[in-house]
């Protein structure tokens, strides 16, 4: 699928002489049936998902009127990750990209790395979207759901509905990337009708400044500057901006991926961004101020599952808590829907650089992995089982995601040393400066998400290297097993055991507080760049790169 201009004879293993290109083109057999605005619609659909439902609420809580920085703040930290991915989005577009590009600079072994915990991620987001959209059908269906240890789970039935809905956008997808299109910008439409509607109104029946300032109610920062930054992961804030993905994802099925990839990954966060700013001040203003007597960290509802809804009802506007109930489950059921259709790319990209069964990569006559669907399909209702509520995966999905996204800008930055001369139609200034800050950013959060959360994430990286192993001892051709190139991804592991120790001993989210507020967001600045350049040391050479690359898009 694609051409190699090969290095001049004699040339070095550094890539010494005249460095070599890739002419890329398209997967074959993958339609580029998606346009500018589907394209972008695609990003905004998966970011407005479950999160914003419940997101304004959960920061008022963790951090008063300060959630707006917060909300600010993951904006730009999901922009500085997201622009690398538009940088090698439009190099590559090709489907899966996210598991591909590590491969492409690093081998197998970080590629499966970080394809593993990308899957999981993403085949777990399926459900969840799913339990949101029965979470909020049950306050008239009561018998979805029910209590258990205070927590809402799925009853028997519950997880009945819940597998037919996944059945329902699994078929949607089997017919074609055109089809979901179609479905998916009718629903974000609505979508974002709904959140704007919300603003206005909220705004427009009550809006008390003194929310914001009063010392009444602890000021402006009532619980100090380190909530701001531990509500970003808590409060379902970076959660509520992952989808930018998407974007980058379907670049080998859009129809101008040079111009649509960044428009779309960028054009996204800063869109949904936006509102989500508006949405949380709006939220704040309109709280009725006896909800607030006694304080923001004691703000309760009758029913927390639906605060936007709450708030409407008690400002008297009925017809819009009705409007938010029924969106409360097209929302997350479009985000089910854009997710069902990414992790089959996802398995699809495992496929074709060799760290899965090369029966994924397989495609119907619409161009859809279908095997891959059937297997994200069945993983997706077993999730159903140990993990029957929203709360119980969301801090996994949200550290598990940006931990696969950060290997992006060490990508970027690896490739402009070994394929200097590849064409970049989008390319970020400023040498690694960027790229460094998009790192710096990922594990930062990584960070902030807490020990409680990551040790399950780590667990389930070192779960993962068990199924690789498993995958090469038992593959049947194994003549077709990529070699691991652990020289060359080796610093994966120094990465990962880092953030285990970093979150073991810092002060987030259970751990030990060994190093306090500040420090410790020093020293995780300080290991990022190190392994940053660590990561960049170790790099495939340029002519490895180019059969990387190459051998990936070989046809079927």
């Amino acid at each position: 699928m694609s051409t190699i201009n090969p290095p001049t004879p004699g040339a070095a293993a550094s890539g010494a002489g005249r460095p070599m290109r890739v002419d890329v083109r398209n997967d074959k057999g993958l339609k580029r049936d998606i346009g500018k605005i589907g394209l972008l619609f695609t990003g905004v659909g998966s970011i407005i998902g479950s999160g914003w439902l419940f997101g304004a609420f959960n920061a008022s809580v963790m951090v008063g009127p300060a959630s707006l920085i917060s909300w600010g703040l993951g904006a730009v930290m999901m922009i500085f990750v997201a622009l690398n991915y538009a940088e090698l989005g439009v190099m590559f577009p090709v489907a899966g990209g996210v598991i591909r590009f590590p491969h492409f600079s690093f081998g197998s072994f970080a590629s499966f790395t970080s394809g593993w915990i990308t899957w999981l991620s993403v085949a777990a987001t399926v459900p969840i979207e799913v339990m949101a959209a029965v979470q909020y059908a049950s306050s008239y269906l009561p018998w979805l759901m029910h209590t258990v240890d205070d927590v809402a789970v799925l009853t028997g039935p519950g997880i009945a509905v819940s597998i037919a809905l996944m059945l329902v956008f699994s078929i949607i997808n089997l017919y074609g990337v055109s089809l979901f299109a179609r479905f998916n910008n009718v629903l974000v439409w609505w979508k974002l009708a709904v959140i704007l509607l919300v603003i206005v109104v909220f705004f427009a029946l009550a809006f008390n400044p003194g929310h914001f300032t009063s010392q009444q109610f602890g000021g402006f920062a009532p619980n100090g500057v380190a909530p701001i930054l531990a509500a970003l992961p808590a409060a379902g804030i970076v959660f509520s901006y992952l989808g930018f993905r998407q974007g980058v994802e379907f670049a080998g099925e859009t129809t101008n991926p040079q111009k649509n990839v960044p428009f779309a990954v960028v054009g996204s966060i800063l869109v949904t961004g936006l509102i989500y700013i508006l949405l949380q001040a709006a939220f704040i203003g309109a709280l009725p101020t006896d909800l607030l007597k006694d304080g923001w960290a004691n703000l309760a509802f009758t029913n927390d599952a639906g605060p936007l809804a709450e708030i409407s009802l008690l400002l008297g506007a009925v017809w819009l808590a009705i409007i938010l109930y029924g969106d409360a489950i097209i929302s997350p059921a479009d985000t089910g829907l854009i997710y069902t259709a990414l992790a089959p790319r996802l398995s699809y990209s495992q496929a074709k650089v060799g760290n899965a069964p090369r029966a994924l990569a397989k495609l119907n006559k619409h161009g859809v992995p279908w095997i891959s669907l059937l297997v994200v399909f069945i993983v997706s209702c077993i999730m159903f089982l140990p993990f029957p509520s929203w709360a119980k995966l969301v801090g996994f999905i949200t550290s598990g995601t940006v931990l696969s996204f950060a290997t992006g800008p060490v990508v970027v930055a690896a490739l402009r040393r070994q394929l200097p001369e590849q064409e970049r139609p989008f390319k970020l200034p400023g040498g690694d400066v960027l790229p460094i800050i998009g790192f710096v950013c990922a594990n930062l959060i990584v960070y902030w998400t807490g020990w409680e959360t990551n040790w399950k994430l780590f667990l389930a990286v070192a779960i993962g290297y068990v199924v690789m192993i498993a995958h090469h001892i038992f593959a049947k051709d194994k003549s077709r097993l990529p070699d691991l190139k652990m020289r060359s991804g080796w610093w994966m592991i120094l990465w990962m055991v880092g953030l285990v120790v970093l979150s073991l001993i810092g002060h987030y989210g259970g751990g030990l507080d060994l190093m306090g507020f500040i420090v410790g967001e020093i020293v995780t600045v300080i290991f990022s760049i190190i392994v940053f350049y660590v990561g960049i040391s170790c790099r495939l050479t340029p002519e490895e790169a180019v059969e990387a690359v190459e051998q990936t898009q070989i046809d079927d």
